[in-house]
């Protein structure tokens, strides 16, 4: 709650609201495109589904404490900080469902740690066995 120590900057911080404000539309249509496709593409996949309470978590609008409109900001807060690696946890599944091939080395990928099982990049001996065996079953 860093804005609390800046009561100077109360009309920046209306101004800079408008902005963090206005992605809420496009997650909330996000939200349930990706649920849309969760729901119909993961059964068919054969895939569990993700499950959405442990990315998207509304328990801090229950604190006695916050006033109003900090219940309203930590509620927006847990929203978009939930949805948005909930999608990323949806499109991750279907990346190991589609094409488990590890990035290219040295390309900084910041998930490389969550590629684990993913066949190295390059390594088309061990994807074209994978293919093969996918054709003779």
């Amino acid at each position: 709650m860093e804005y609390k120590k800046h009561h100077n900057r109360i009309f920046g911080h209306w101004f800079a609201g408008l902005f963090v404000w206005m992605p809420l539309l496009v997650m909330l249509l996000l939200d349930l495109v990706i649920e849309i496709y969760h729901r119909v593409c993961f059964p068919i996949y054969g895939l569990p589904y993700v499950k959405r309470s442990k990315y998207i978590i509304f328990d801090r609008q229950k604190l006695s404490y916050l006033c109003w409109y900090d219940k309203i900001y930590c509620t927006y807060c847990a929203y978009a900080n939930g949805v948005l690696p909930f999608t990323a946890a949806i499109a991750k599944e279907t990346e190991r469902y589609w094409c488990a091939i590890k990035h290219q080395p040295g390309s900084n990928y910041a998930l490389a740690a969550e590629d684990l099982g993913y066949i190295e990049y390059g390594d088309q001996k061990v994807y074209e066995d994978l293919a093969q065996k996918s054709k003779n079953s």
